[in-house]
């Protein structure tokens, strides 16, 4: 994230963001900041990386394409 007042150079953070308070965030709530940290760190290592699939990789999960362009 850069520009001040540019849109397009945040535009890849401002939709993971918007991934993961709808899909993991947004029907949750947390006892302690530690329980908040260990769900977001879930989200990314075992949900989106792994399992989610995205438009821009042919509709595979990031380390799928990963391993079939290796």
């Amino acid at each position: 994230m850069s520009g001040t007042g540019n849109c397009y150079d945040n535009a890849a953070m401002e939709s993971f963001f918007h991934s993961l308070k709808t899909e993991w965030t947004s029907h949750r709530q947390y006892a302690t900041r530690s329980a908040a940290k260990s769900s977001v760190f879930e989200y990314i290592e075992v949900f989106y990386n792994r399992q989610r699939r995205h438009s821009y990789v042919d509709q595979m999960p990031p380390m799928m394409y990963k391993a079939i362009a290796a």
